[in-house]
């Protein structure tokens, strides 16, 4: 009962906080007594979030959060077993999926900062980011097949992060495992001490954000349609992606600045 009533207090609060830090926009989940747990809300207001980066020239690079003792614990549980119809089933990962193309197809990267757990639709969501950045007590999990719902869709991010062997050892046990473990599977970049996290994560958002933000956006759209193509196809697409690239302002002016050793000055074009 305590827990419960801790978890609707929290509702009171915002479900997502949002702060700028000069280029860097920080989106941080905010339903820590539910271990933030990606309910309908939160998920609706990520949407929302991640609508309003892409419109916002300012911000270039997006770091996900998350505020008290774990980054994510999937969906909520609570919330699912609330209506059992199917057409709300559907819904809810119909719009979880949503928000895992959203991060994937923002023109702008986005960083995860993980601590604690990030388990089912929360390890998807690590998955989904560009790039993750944990803590060396975070733990990652897909345990839906121990409580009866296999995580189909944080497979799909998964299976596109580590190897086929090591997603399905992860899906099928739905054993958690170590920052170090992940890290050496892909799932995510860097393994830091709790208290350096957000340092790092920050550190290596403004190193991103000091590129060109054409070149960037151009470059992650071709990154995740290469991936999904044949070799020959992949060589096709992407030398025409590198065509228009040359052609922008911000190419030109990175060679000559290249060459005359200088830094260039980015016009995002």
């Amino acid at each position: 009962m305590a827990a419960a009533t801790a978890v609707q207090e929290q509702e009171a609060e915002p479900l997502l906080l949002s702060e700028r830090h000069g280029n860097i926009l920080r989106l941080t989940l905010n339903r820590p007594a539910a271990r933030n747990a990606l309910s309908i809300g939160l998920m609706s207001a990520l949407i929302e979030a991640l609508d309003g980066a892409a419109a916002d020239s300012e911000a270039r690079v997006v770091v996900i959060a998350a505020a008290g003792p774990a980054f994510c614990a999937g969906h909520d549980l609570r919330e699912l077993r609330s209506d059992n119809r199917r057409e709300v089933y559907h819904r809810i990962f119909a719009q979880c999926s949503e928000l895992m193309m959203k991060i994937v197809r923002l023109p702008k990267p986005v960083i995860a900062e993980v601590h604690g757990i990030a388990t089912a639709a929360g390890c998807q969501l690590v998955a989904s980011c560009d790039l993750a950045v944990a803590a060396d007590d975070a733990r990652f999990a897909t345990p839906g097949v121990n409580i009866g719902l296999f995580c189909s869709t944080p497979m799909v991010a998964l299976s596109r992060n580590v190897g086929r062997k090591a997603a399905m050892e992860m899906l099928l046990t739905g054993e958690l495992i170590a920052a170090e473990r992940a890290r050496e599977l892909g799932l995510v970049n860097r393994v830091v001490t709790a208290g350096t996290l957000t340092q790092t994560t920050m550190e290596l958002a403004q190193q991103i954000a000091a590129k060109s933000a054409f070149t960037v956006a151009i470059g992650k759209e071709a990154f995740y349609r290469q991936v999904e193509l044949d070799l020959a196809e992949a060589y096709r697409f992407t030398s025409e992606v590198m065509t228009t690239n040359m052609l922008g302002h911000d190419a030109g002016e990175g060679i000559d600045a290249f060459l005359g050793k200088r830094h260039p000055e980015w016009r995002d074009r």
